[in-house]
């Protein structure tokens, strides 16, 4: 059995390579893939190389193979169904935390059965709204409370999700670009540009992963009020002005990342995380974060697009139904 799966083999390029596929154990299932995500942030961090080495192995996902900057096989938002392997597993519909792959063999502990009001295309989402959920554990918002989130991409659209259902007396989503800005009606919110943005906020969750996003974020703060930082920058440095208001406001910048449950929340553990993320998934409204979606033999060129600025938060990648896979897996395996 054969596999095919998207590889990073350097930067800014991308091909689809074929691999080798053993057949499943006990306690594992076979998957086959029917759609997966992009996450903008991360993944074209990775597609561009600008990993910094130092941080490479905590960068990396479940069941990611290589080493950045390439050739290595990322992505982390993976759905599909098991055909083989545990019994009480075959036949399920799951979320795995798995690269873009047509076919693959996990553990069951890797998967997050889905439930029937949750799409396939909304439950890739899942990876991003288990990071929106810690960052609400993070930022602890409270009944009445004033709230903006500065960066209206994945992430900062999954934190707004969350945050609209909440009973806060103002939330604003503060974004440059009009169209994303858009998005907040959608989700529970106000959009605003920057110049306009509400200020003595509570609570400021920051996803830009911009040096001017995360000044905003700060100016927005009232006294004592925290700006929960979630973006991801890379390589790239950024400089903040902290000779203002940080100290005579009493200001703090708290970092949130998905790889650790909240300290907020000790009694907490993953599983109980993904649950969370899972009946956040049931909205609706957060169909809204999602583009394409685009053939899984057409990802190099979809991600060579968007690390040039195509729109859309979340685009999807659509595999072969298990007709086509069945007939490529007998093609490959066929003598020459």
């Amino acid at each position: 059995m054969q596999a095919r799966a998207y590889w990073t083999v350097g930067p800014g390029t991308g091909e689809i390579r074929t691999q080798p596929l053993a057949p499943p154990g006990p306690g594992e299932a076979l998957v086959r893939a029917v759609v997966s995500g992009v996450s903008r942030g991360t993944e074209l961090l990775v597609h561009r190389g600008e990993v910094p080495p130092e941080v490479a192995d905590q960068v990396a996902g479940p069941f990611e193979e290589g080493e950045l900057p390439g050739p290595v096989k990322h992505g982390y938002l993976s759905v599909g169904v098991v055909e083989d392997g545990e019994p009480e597993w075959v036949g399920r519909r799951v979320f795995c935390l798995h690269p873009h792959q047509d076919r693959y063999v996990v553990p069951v502990t890797a998967l997050t059965a889905l439930p029937d009001d949750v799409p396939d295309e909304r439950a890739v989402l899942l990876g991003t709204l288990e990071t929106a959920v810690n960052a609400l554990w993070d930022g602890r918002p409270l009944y009445g409370d004033r709230v903006a989130v500065v960066g209206a991409g994945m992430v900062g659209a999954s934190v707004t999700a969350l945050l609209g259902q909440l009973p806060l007396n103002r939330l604003e989503l503060v974004e440059t670009d009009p169209a994303r800005r858009a998005l907040a009606g959608e989700l529970g919110a106000t959009g605003v540009a920057p110049e306009h943005a509400s200020r003595d906020c509570d609570v400021v969750f920051h996803a830009s992963a911009t040096q001017a996003g995360l000044q905003t974020a700060l100016g927005l703060l009232g006294r004592e009020g925290e700006v929960v930082e979630l973006s991801w920058y890379g390589t790239t440095p950024v400089t903040v002005a902290l000779g203002t208001t940080f100290h005579t406001q009493r200001l703090a910048i708290r970092a949130s990342q998905v790889s650790r449950v909240s300290p907020h929340r000790p009694a907490r553990d993953y599983a109980d995380r993904m649950q969370v993320a899972l009946r956040a998934a049931r909205n609706p409204a957060l169909d809204h974060l999602l583009a394409g979606p685009t053939p899984f033999e057409e990802l190099p060129g979809l991600m060579r697009r968007l690390a040039a600025g195509e729109p859309g938060l979340c685009h999807l990648v659509r595999y072969p139904d298990a007709t086509d896979q069945t007939d490529e897996a007998h093609q490959a395996d066929a003598p020459d």
